[in-house]
Order: C-alpha cells, then structure tokens, then sequence
C-alpha cells in the first residue's frame, strides 16, 4: 500500500542519520558491486566515474565494491585490490571526488576465500585452475570446493589464519591512508568470513570449527583488529548473509547471537543479506525478500541494520524506513539502473533535495 505524505514532511529516506561521529546526510546507500574492472587490484578511471557519478546522484553513502585483502582473496583477477600502498594513490582519488560531492566514502574489505581464482562472469564465470596462469590456489575453513566441479581450494593452517588477521589490519591501515570513513567487513556470499560461520563449509576440529564459538571466532578476531585500527569516530558495518537458506546451515537464530556479540565488540551497523554460501539452496526471492532478517536483527539486538535485496523505488524505501524495519536502504542493481536515484527519490517523496549545481536548471518541479 503505497505511504500517503504531506508534502511539506520530510521523509525518513532523506534525513540524516548519524553513526558515531560521521553524519550521512540521507540514508540511501550505494552497495558494493563488483565492477571487476582492475588489473593487479589497481583502481581505474572507470572506478572513478562509475562511484563518482553515484555521488553526484545524492547518495548518502557509497561503499566501494568488495576490496580484496590479499591477491589469493580476489574472486577475479580483474578485482579491485588494497593489498599494496601502491593502491592508495588510486583509491584517494576517489574518496576526495566523493567528499567534494557529499557523499561519505566507505570500503568494502573482503576475502573471498573457496570462491577465488574464477574468471569474470562475462568471461564465463567459471573457476580458473591453480596451474592456469590467471589462476591461484584457493585457501577455506576446510578442504571443501563451493561445487564438485572446482578444484578443492587448501584448508587454512593457523599460521595462515594469522595471515589473513594481519592481511585485514594492513588494508584498514592502507584504508585510513586512502581517505575511507565507513568499513564494512565482507562475511555474507560464502566469502572466506562467511565460510568460516557456516557448518556446511567449516568442518574444522580446532579452535576454529565446530561449535558456535568456534566458528565465529575468526570474524570476531577481524572486527577486533579492525577497530583497534579504525578511528572510535568512524563507524564499522559488516555485511552478513543472515541466512544460508538450507537445511543444516548458517540460520537467522545464529546471526541474532553473533550480531549481540558483535554489538559489544563496537560493531555499528549490520548489513544484512543472506544465501551464497552453497550453490543450489532455494531462495525465495521477491520485493524486498531480506528485509524481514533486518528487521528482526534490528528488533532482538538493538543494532542499527541495512537492508539490501530488490528494493527498487522510493515508497517502497521509505516504507521500510517508517515502519522501523531498517536503519539504511542499500542500492545494488538499482543503482546501476539509475544513478540519480535519491535525486529522483525526493522528487517523488516531495523533499527538497540539493541538486548539483551543475545540474540544477534539469531540477524538477516537486511532484506532491
């Protein structure tokens, strides 16, 4: 039932919301999308216009899309990289042009673990062999390819997991360095974090698997590092799939108990998608199909949640916001469609939302 508004209320979608010491100036987010558009991890121009060009289109936040940690933690090798100092250059670029154009800049930190070494998914999509020259050995929880069809990637000894720990705390570091203000830890899409959370892709026998502690141990060590580095001003998301979707796997009731915990640890806000994690769950897609799992998140924890998942015009977002269910609306595909979505979004919420005022004389008359 579409939101009846006066027109002279502002809408929940364009105010601000403030985390910490960082006020976004509206909460539409652009979420990350890989753009799988890097050589050796390095940003483009093409980074620069596609994130930019989001900022110019009013969103509140825009988070870059998932920056692998480590060369072995790229889904492709065309993915966007902070593994090196010499990524920061090209990455300050961007956070400065997003700041000039008001939009706070946020990165995504990733691994992707088992789901590394795969060709663009142009190119096919498929997983390259770590004999191929493109390829890489895969490292995971446990010895367990994503399909039957991959080669097995190699189970983490301790030593590794520090390495990943170490990996996550240089890039933060290289973060602050590059002008970001907003991370977010990626442990959703059956990446390395997420991998670890899950009993279907954790088979481990050591400190990190098994039980509920164990398997969660690993990302609760990555958020510690990560806001020992990130300033207490700057806020900290992590993006969890909420949900596996099958039967023996990651469930809702889990990510309730981890997100409470990841409350004490001076986690901000929980990004809340689901699924990923195993090839043929059956997920029952729809409008706005993972907006019950923030919600519920957000009601049982207390936390601040966003929510992502076919949420594609502005009642719709608005909705979600007023009835308490979300705290920000993450963008992915519609964002692609439509770069200017909150400046389009006030249009039809009747706010006044500034425009570029390179762009001002297309401003549209208020339409309620």
């Amino acid at each position: 039932m579409p939101l009846v508004r006066m027109p002279t209320t502002m809408s929940v979608l364009l105010s601000p919301l403030t985390l910490r010491g960082v006020t976004l100036k509206n909460r539409l987010v652009v979420s990350p999308m890989c753009q799988y558009s890097s050589v050796d991890g390095f940003a483009t121009d093409w980074h620069l216009v596609h994130l930019g060009s989001r900022a110019v289109g009013g969103a509140g936040l825009i988070i870059t899309e998932a920056t692998a940690v480590s060369p072995e933690g790229r889904i492709t090798p065309n993915d966007l990289g902070i593994w090196s100092d010499d990524h920061v250059p090209g990455l300050q670029r961007i956070t400065d042009f997003l700041t000039a154009n008001g939009a706070v800049p946020g990165i995504q930190l990733a691994h992707a673990g088992r789901k590394a070494s795969h060709q663009r998914p142009w190119d096919g999509g498929q997983a390259i062999a770590p004999d191929q020259p493109t390829g890489w050995q895969t490292v995971a929880p446990s010895a367990i390819p994503f399909t039957d069809n991959e080669p097995a990637p190699t189970a983490l000894t301790l030593d590794g997991i520090q390495q990943v720990r170490a990996d996550f705390r240089a890039a933060a570091i290289r973060a602050l360095q590059a002008g970001f203000v907003v991370a977010e830890l990626h442990a959703a899409h059956g990446y390395l974090l997420h991998q670890f959370l899950s009993p279907q892709s954790n088979h481990r026998t050591d400190d990190y698997g098994g039980s509920f502690a164990n398997r969660i141990r690993l990302l609760q060590e990555v958020v510690d590092d990560v806001r020992a580095i990130w300033p207490d001003e700057y806020p900290l998301f992590v993006r969890i799939s909420a949900t596996d979707w099958t039967e023996g796997g990651w469930t809702a009731d889990d990510s309730v108990a981890l997100v409470a915990l990841l409350n004490e640890q001076g986690v901000d806000l929980i990004d809340c998608s689901t699924g990923g994690n195993v090839p043929k769950a059956t997920i029952p897609t729809g409008p706005g199909y993972q907006v019950p799992f923030a919600e519920r998140i957000k009601r049982e924890t207390g936390v601040p949640t966003g929510a992502v998942g076919l949420i594609t015009d502005a009642d719709q977002a608005e909705a979600i916001l007023t009835n308490g269910q979300a705290d920000l609306i993450l963008l992915a595909r519609e964002s692609l469609r439509d770069p200017y979505f909150p400046l389009h979004a006030a249009h039809i919420l009747g706010d006044e939302q500034p425009w570029p005022v390179q762009y001002e004389r297309a401003k549209p008359r208020p339409a309620r």
